[in-house]
């Protein structure tokens, strides 16, 4: 049996013919599923970094902006009806909490915080009393926290 080898050039010319182009395209569908998910994450997680709590804060100037990767421990006050000296709902993020057991509760709090967290978030109703706003300040530089009060920056919402 004799074999051909006439134009195939040594059997060069198979590969050369069959080898595929350079794909010189971007494939951005995994981008795109990718960014759906992120989208998707941040649509569920953007409700849950806000307080539920209906607080009427004061107009002040001063203050910075609150940013930090993890939520902060928030402490909101809210003025029932009636004149000063303990008439106000406490709040610890959005769960309601009786005054006499802030102290113990902030106490465990701080144990599992490490000292770059060691931060409450005070946000008073601006009709709260100044004395009950202090006793709340002392409680929480009691448990080892530092305490920031939150405002609205004066020509802010």
């Amino acid at each position: 049996m004799a074999m051909s080898m006439a134009g195939s050039g040594g059997g060069g010319g198979r590969r050369r013919g069959g080898r595929k182009p350079v794909m010189a395209e971007i494939n951005v569908t995994p981008m795109v599923d990718v960014m759906l998910v992120l989208l998707i994450i941040f649509m569920v997680a953007a409700p849950l970094m806000t307080s539920n709590i209906d607080i009427d804060l004061p107009i002040a100037s001063g203050g910075k902006s609150i940013s930090s990767n993890q939520p902060p421990l928030t402490l909101s006050v809210k003025r029932t009806n009636g004149s000063c000296n303990s008439n106000v709902e406490l709040y610890l993020g959005d769960a309601p909490i009786a005054a006499a057991d802030l102290l113990p509760k902030i106490k465990a709090i701080k144990e599992t915080r490490s000292d770059a967290e060691s931060v409450v978030y005070l946000r008073g109703d601006k009709d709260v009393c100044y004395t009950d706003m202090m006793k709340l300040l002392g409680q929480i530089r009691t448990a080892g926290f530092k305490a920031n009060i939150v405002i609205i920056p004066e020509g802010g919402s």
